[in-house]
C-alpha cells in the first residue's frame, strides 16, 4: 500500500513522530464546528493475520482521539485513567478511519469523554474515556484558549 494515498478534506498530520504513536501512526487531525475529530488509513502494520484492523489499534486511535478532545478543550498535556471500548464493526486494509468525542463531564482536572470510531456512516467502536490534564502547554491552532 503507498504511503501517498488521499487524505480527506481539512486534515492536517498529527506531527508525533517520536515513541509509540510514530509506530502506530500516520494519524491526522481536522478541527471543524462538531469539534475535534482525528483519522488514519488502515495499513499493513495496523492489521491482523485477517487483513482487519487489530482491535488493540482501534483502541489505541480511540485513545488519542478521545484525549485530543481533552488537549483542545484545555491546551494541556494529559493521560488515560480508563478507556472503556465497545467494539461494533471491523475496517479493512485500506479504510480511512475517524473518531471523535465529547466531554460528559470535567471535575477536578478530571474529563470524561465519550466517543466513536466511525468508516463512513458505519459505527466501528463507541466508549468512554477518562483522561486527566497534567500539564498546561502553549495554545495550539484550533484549540479553545488559542488567540493566533
Amino acid at each position: 500500500m503507498s504511503s501517498d494515498f488521499e487524505i480527506p478534506e481539512g486534515y492536517s498530520p498529527l506531527n508525533w513522530p517520536q515513541g509509540y504513536i510514530g509506530h502506530v501512526g500516520p494519524l491526522y487531525r481536522r478541527h471543524g464546528p462538531a469539534g475535534p475529530t482525528m483519522g488514519f488509513r488502515v495499513g499493513p502494520h495496523h492489521v491482523n493475520g485477517m487483513n482487519n484492523a487489530h482491535g488493540g489499534m482501534l483502541m489505541t486511535f480511540a485513545d488519542v482521539a478521545w484525549g485530543h478532545v481533552v488537549s483542545v478543550e484545555t491546551s494541556s498535556y494529559w493521560v488515560t485513567v480508563r478507556l472503556t471500548c465497545d467494539f461494533l464493526s471491523g475496517a479493512r486494509l485500506g479504510d480511512w478511519i475517524e473518531a471523535g468525542g465529547e466531554t460528559l463531564s470535567k471535575e477536578g482536572g478530571l474529563y470524561v469523554v465519550r466517543g466513536g470510531v466511525w468508516r463512513g456512516k458505519d459505527t466501528l467502536m463507541t466508549g468512554t474515556g477518562l483522561f486527566k490534564a497534567i500539564k498546561r502547554r502553549e495554545p495550539r491552532p484550533g484549540e479553545a484558549a488559542y488567540a493566533g
